[in-house]
C-alpha cells in the first residue's frame, strides 16, 4: 500500500508541475505579446498620406525641428505639413508644435502625434525665419526656429 500511495503521490506531483509551466507560459507569452503591441504603438508611425505638388514635411519634438533650413521658390506654391511627434503628456505645449513664418502669413499647429498642413505661395525672395513659439521655449531656443529661403 505504501508503494501505491507513493506513485500516486509522485503522479499528482508531476501533473502539478506540467499546470504551473503551462500556467508560466500561457502568462509569459500573454505578457511579451502585450509587450510588443505596446512597443509597436509608441515607436512605429505609419508614413503620413501622400499629397500632390511639391510638399515638404517637416517634423517637431522637444529636441526641435527636423529641417533647420527649408528651400522653396518664389511664385510656385509649396505645401508645408508639419508632424508632431510629441504625445498629449508634454507638459510644455501639450505636445503640439507650430511652423509660422510672420512675413508670410503662415502659421501651422500640428496636433499632438498628428500632423496638419497648409500651402502657400511665397511671391517674393528672401530668408526669413521659422519658428515654434508653443513649447519649448518658444522663439528663444535656437532648436524651435530656422530658415526658410525663398529663391527666385
Amino acid at each position: 500500500m505504501g508503494k501505491l500511495t507513493r506513485d500516486i503521490g509522485q503522479q499528482v506531483r508531476r501533473r502539478e508541475r506540467r499546470i504551473r509551466a503551462a500556467t508560466f507560459a500561457v502568462i509569459g507569452t500573454l505578457v511579451l505579446g502585450a509587450a510588443g503591441y505596446l512597443l509597436v504603438q509608441a515607436f512605429w508611425r505609419p508614413a503620413p498620406p501622400p499629397m500632390a505638388g511639391n510638399v515638404l514635411d517637416i517634423s517637431a519634438d522637444m529636441g526641435g525641428f527636423s529641417r533647420k533650413v527649408v528651400y522653396v521658390k518664389a511664385g510656385e506654391p509649396v505645401t508645408v505639413r508639419l508632424t508632431s511627434l510629441d504625445n498629449s503628456h508634454h507638459t510644455d505645449g501639450g505636445g503640439r508644435h507650430q511652423w509660422a513664418v510672420d512675413e508670410l502669413g503662415v502659421n501651422i499647429i500640428a496636433p499632438a502625434l498628428g500632423s496638419s498642413s497648409k500651402t502657400f505661395t511665397p511671391a517674393r525672395q528672401g530668408t526669413f525665419t521659422f519658428y515654434c513659439d508653443i513649447c519649448c521655449g518658444g522663439r528663444a531656443n535656437p532648436t524651435m526656429s530656422g530658415r526658410l529661403v525663398v529663391a527666385g
